[in-house]
This record gives C-alpha cells, structure tokens and sequence, in this order.
C-alpha cells in the first residue's frame, strides 16, 4: 500500500511528519494479510526514537496479525492532521476550479512487535504519562490493567507525508481559500487556514 502524492503535496520533511504525529496521535492502523479481510483499529500511537508504541484490546484479533510474520503484507499507521473542504467560490476564477479538500497525512509503515509484560507496562505508562499525567495509578491498579491488552511496538520501515494544502495555486487563491476557511465559522477549517498561513509564504 502506497499514498498518493503529487509533487506539490508530497513531503521529505521527517520533522514536519514527527510533528503532526505528536499533535495528532490518534491514529488508524491496518494490517493486510494475504487472502484475509483487513484488520482495522483506531488508537493512540506515540512516536518513540524509531519507532510507534501502543496497545490493543486483548479482546481484539488484531495483534494476533503481528504473530504471523513474513506473512503479514503491510501494517500502516495512518495519521491525519487538519483538514476541510474548500469551496471553488473562494478562488479568484471560481469557473476554472473544483470543490476540493484540504488536508495534512502520514502513513507510517512497519512490522509490530508484541512487547512481554515489563515492557508493556512500561508502554502502558507511557501512553497515560502522554495524555492524562494527572492520573496516577498505583501498582495494583497496571496489575489489573496489563492483562486486558497487548502491548505492541512498531519500527519504523518507512513514512509517507502528505500536505494538500493549495501549494498548487496561485497567491491570490491561496489567500482566498484562508478567508474563505476564517468565514467558515468551523474548527476544522480555522485549523486548516492556521496551518496554510504557518507554512504558506503566501499565508
């Protein structure tokens, strides 16, 4: 499995993807067996060094994937940064263009590994340090939890970025398309139009 990149959306810059990563870490992961249904789950990643960490249900089949080896086709991790429809209004020729969509992708590609009850305690901890260090549990509290997940980790064999956010227009497009975004009254969109002014020259 590839991703679809146009040159003026494709992106070498590994800081930029380990950024978006970070702020967006809920992530899709799929894993595609040869002859088999794809397996899909939807959970938090966080990017350790070279590698993704997280865990599954112990409930979910998933994992079970990651034990078959030179088997498994691909496991991609996908995550998604700010996106948002953008109207053919807000161009300066709205005749000569479509309704599209802004949005910022990276596809994270990798073996997972399962982790043995130390180290997955320790990415238990982790992933509660990362986005609830308030919640501090105690020793029998991880006990009762280790038993109902697997822990896993993925090195990183290969990560895919893309930007699709108008670079492929015209300056006076691309500030249209941000005010368009502002009036829009949406999050979504505002993040959008934040991000094309933080990396647009013509922002």
């Amino acid at each position: 499995m590839s991703l679809y990149a146009p040159a003026h959306f494709a992106q070498s810059d590994r800081a930029a993807a380990e950024a978006l990563i970070a702020a967006h870490p809920f992530a899709t992961l799929i894993t595609a067996l040869d002859g088999a249904e794809p397996q899909i789950s939807h959970l938090p990643l966080l990017l350790e060094g070279d590698a993704l960490i997280g865990h599954l249900a112990k409930a979910n089949p998933h994992w079970q994937r990651f034990e078959q080896g030179t088997t498994i086709a691909s496991t991609i991790a996908i995550f998604h940064g700010p996106h948002a429809y953008v109207s053919p209004r807000w161009y300066a020729e709205p005749e000569r263009n479509v309704p599209t969509w802004n949005y910022a992708t990276v596809h994270v590609s990798g073996q997972p590994q399962l982790l043995d009850r130390d180290a997955a305690r320790s990415s238990l901890l982790k992933l509660t340090q990362a986005f609830d260090p308030q919640w501090q549990a105690d020793e029998a509290t991880l006990q009762r939890l280790l038993p109902g997940i697997v822990a896993f980790r993925m090195p990183v064999a290969r990560v895919e970025t893309k930007f699709k956010m108008s670079q492929n227009k015209t300056a006076d497009d691309q500030r249209g398309v941000i005010a368009g975004l502002l009036a829009a009254d949406d999050r979504d969109a505002a993040s959008v139009a934040q991000w094309m002014r933080q990396k647009s020259p013509h922002g």
